[in-house]
């Protein structure tokens, strides 16, 4: 058994330089007859190709796969990171979104503030709302605009619907306005078209009551409501808001106002207001008429007997 292995092996390796000398040889011909330049060798090259080619697909085929699924994992490679930097793009555009939408109403509120129709006499000044002191037992906001821009207590700040109630305290930099829902606020007004003169009494609720009513019959829900500048308070002709009708039967105020978004407010100068020194000054004591002496009274009494 052992020889015959060794005969085999005798005989096998010469075989195996043989065959690779014939295929190298095969090789370098098809090479040199590949680069010759002539039209004869050019139809010969053509016949083979058109005989060969077309039966090596199943050779090509798992050559082609792999391309194929290297191109594939490629773009799906190039599509995360796509994904990914759309997703930061989509994160910037939320962003950009929100500040655009706070941008836009802001620019709402100022263009609503530009489109309230004002006496010419009167001029204006523009404040932002810095804080909200609502509460159940004082509504009030604090703007960042005061003495040092020329503010005065009692006038009247409106946004760009209607009055939202008067500088009720004024500080360097900033003042207080009191709002007309809080419960001492007290708003001498007109309802138009009738002409009833009444007062609105802030009660801490969204919609203030009208009270002082000369004749209720005229009046009708709906019906605009208008400071009258009786006492000097606010300037006449200012928008409050509608007249209203509660369940219970009681005239309300919707207000005009956008009280649930006070961003921006319009404080309006009047100067013909007098300024409220203390107290004691808010109700001037009614002058009473001088009463005559006794004695000239007496005297102008005899010369009327004698």
């Amino acid at each position: 058994m052992a020889r015959d292995r060794n005969q085999s092996e005798e005989y096998t390796g010469p075989l195996k330089r043989l065959l690779v000398a014939v295929v190298v040889l095969c090789l370098l011909a098809l090479f040199l007859v590949w680069r010759i330049d002539s039209p004869r060798v050019e139809r010969f090259r053509a016949a083979v190709i058109d005989r060969v080619v077309p039966q090596f697909d199943w050779a090509m085929a798992p050559v082609t796969g792999a391309i194929s699924l290297l191109r594939d994992f490629q773009s799906y490679q190039s599509l995360a990171q796509q994904n990914q930097e759309l997703r930061r793009e989509l994160q910037q555009m939320k962003s950009w979104k929100e500040a655009a939408v706070q941008l836009e109403q802001e620019n709402a509120r100022l263009r609503d503030l530009n489109n309230v129709q004002l006496d010419p006499k009167l001029t204006y000044i523009t404040g932002v709302v810095l804080a909200d002191s609502g509460s159940p037992f004082r509504q009030s906001v604090l703007l960042n605009i005061g003495a040092h821009d020329g503010i005065v207590d009692g006038w009247a700040a409106m946004d760009g619907l209607g009055v939202v109630g008067r500088v009720s305290g004024v500080g360097e930099n900033t003042s207080r306005v009191l709002l007309l829902t809080d419960t001492s606020s007290r708003i001498p007004a007109v309802i138009q078209p009738s002409g009833q003169r009444v007062l609105i009494v802030g009660d801490n609720t969204a919609a203030p009551p009208i009270d002082f009513i000369e004749d209720q019959d005229l009046v009708r829900p709906g019906d605009q409501v208008l400071t009258s500048g009786d006492g000097g308070v606010f300037p006449p002709g200012l928008v409050i808001g509608q007249v209203a009708m509660d369940p219970g039967g009681r005239f309300r105020v919707r207000m005009a106002a956008d009280y649930e978004r006070l961003e921006f407010l319009r404080v309006l100068r009047n100067y013909e207001l007098r300024g409220i020194g203390g107290t004691g000054s808010l109700i001037a004591p009614m002058a009473l008429p001088a009463l005559p002496e006794a004695a000239p009274l007496q005297q102008a009494e005899g010369q009327a007997d004698g």
